[in-house]
Parts: structure tokens; C-alpha cells; sequence
């Protein structure tokens, strides 16, 4: 990955969680609030286009690997880091007044450890992104790089809601909005500096594409709120938006 590529992965974080921060104590926070299922309905949707047609049809190239088995391991694993990480991936805000340190450390393993795993592919060699020519002289994960950091803003975003209205400080939240600002780099740069052997590089793939498949989907199915079965047509333009994002940038 180029410097400009970590920035990225870092500001965005910053970005989302300074945000937060900004808007504390205020009415503003409220409204604001409200705009986040929109940001959220176009990252879930350009990552879950990203996923389908430019990830799995790598990780699926070679039939010996077992990598739908990988990929479903992906899936449940996300689903066991959500129970620490209380959902802020799919900018879940559920404040509980006066919580133990203890309470903020389990959200931030299990939110540490999903950006750690995120990072992974966007340092990789070619082999494990699936193409013949190096990442550095021609920046296939440039999309996916896009992806994460639209999935990384309103993360943050909620992740700064969430510590600053659960009553924490701004020095400690700013810690832990740092700390998870920096475990994609360097899941980005251990997947650039760790050589493994290919059958394991495409399982490491399939485990990110099935982490990433759940939060998508689970963004999507819940864009309205869990209100019935329906959903706003603002919503679904924005999730057809992303997807056609998607599309153009992976083709």
C-alpha cells in the first residue's frame, strides 16, 4: 500500500469520531443521527457489491481450498465479534449511563479485532487479492480501500456516540477512537510484510469476504430500522447507487 492509502485508513476514522465528539452535548447530535442509515445503506451496499464481484470470484478460482467453508467461518466469526462489539459496524448507538471501563474495553476488542481482520487484503501480495501484477504499480484495492473507509466513518461515528454518551471522557475516547484508527494499517501492513503459503492467503480472503458479507447484509436488511418489512425509497436508491458504484469501479 502507498502512504496516501494509510492516511486514508486513519483520517477516516478521525473523521467520523471527531465528528462525534464535536456534536456532543448538542441537539445537532440527534439529527444527525438520523442521516447515518444513509451513509451506512451505501457503504453496506458498495462493499457487498465489491464482495460478489470482485472478491469472491478470486477466492473461488482455485476449487481445492475449501473456501466456502472459509467464507462461512468469516461469517460466524463477525457474528462472535459482535457480541463484544455491540453492532458499532453497522452503527449501532446503544448508550448505558455510568458503564465500567471493562464495558469499553470488550467493545473495542471486538471492534479492534474486525479492523485488524479488514485490513488484511489491502496489504496483501497480488496472489492474494487474485491478480498477476503488484498492487503497487497498479492499485487493484483501490476500491476496496474505498469501501472500508465509507464502512469506517460512520463506525467511528457511532463509536464516538457511543463512549461519549455512555459517559466516558473525551481523552479516553479519543484513545480508543486512535487505537482503532490504526489496526486496519496494520492489518494492512502485516499482510504486506507476512509471506504465507497460497492456500493460506486465499483462506485469510475468504475469511475477510465472509466478515464482510455479514456486515453488509446485515446494513442492508436493517436500512429501515427493523420497522416491518419495508423500506424508504431514499434508502433503496441509495443502496442501488452504491451498488452501481461498485460495478463501475471493480469492472
Amino acid at each position: 500500500m502507498l502512504i496516501w492509502q494509510y492516511l486514508l485508513l486513519i483520517s477516516s476514522v478521525f473523521i467520523g469520531g471527531g465528528f462525534a465528539q464535536f456534536l456532543r452535548g448538542r441537539d445537532e447530535s440527534q439529527r444527525w443521527r438520523m442521516y447515518l442509515p444513509l451513509l451506512l445503506s451505501f457503504s453496506g451496499a458498495y462493499l457487498l457489491g465489491i464482495a460478489a464481484m470482485e472478491l469472491m470470484p478470486g477466492v473461488f478460482q482455485q476449487p481445492g481450498y475449501h473456501t466456502g467453508a472459509w467464507l462461512l467461518g468469516g461469517f460466524f466469526v463477525q457474528l462472535l465479534l459482535e457480541s463484544l462489539s455491540q453492532g458499532v459496524e453497522h452503527g449501532h448507538v446503544h448508550t448505558h449511563r455510568n458503564q465500567s471501563y471493562r464495558y469499553a474495553i470488550g467493545v473495542m476488542i471486538g471492534l479492534g479485532l474486525h479492523a485488524l481482520l479488514e485490513g488484511l487484503p489491502l496489504g496483501a501480495s497480488e496472489g492474494l487479492m487474485g491478480h498477476d501484477h503488484s498492487s503497487h504499480d497498479h492499485p487493484d484495492n483501490v476500491h476496496l480501500l474505498f469501501g472500508i473507509v465509507l464502512h469506517k466513518i460512520p463506525a467511528a461515528f457511532a463509536l464516538g456516540l457511543l463512549l461519549l454518551h455512555s459517559g466516558y471522557s473525551r481523552i479516553f475516547t479519543w484513545g480508543c477512537l486512535a487505537f482503532f484508527a490504526i489496526l486496519s494499517p496494520i492489518g494492512a501492513w502485516l499482510g504486506e510484510i507476512i509471506s504465507i503459503d497460497p492456500v493460506w492467503q486465499n483462506r485469510v480472503l475468504a475469511l475477510v469476504v465472509g466478515s464482510f458479507l455479514h456486515i453488509s447484509t446485515t446494513i442492508l436488511f436493517e436500512a429501515d430500522g427493523g420497522r416491518g418489512h419495508g423500506i424508504s425509497l431514499k434508502k433503496f436508491v441509495v443502496i442501488v447507487i452504491g451498488m452501481l458504484v461498485a460495478y463501475f469501479t471493480a469492472h
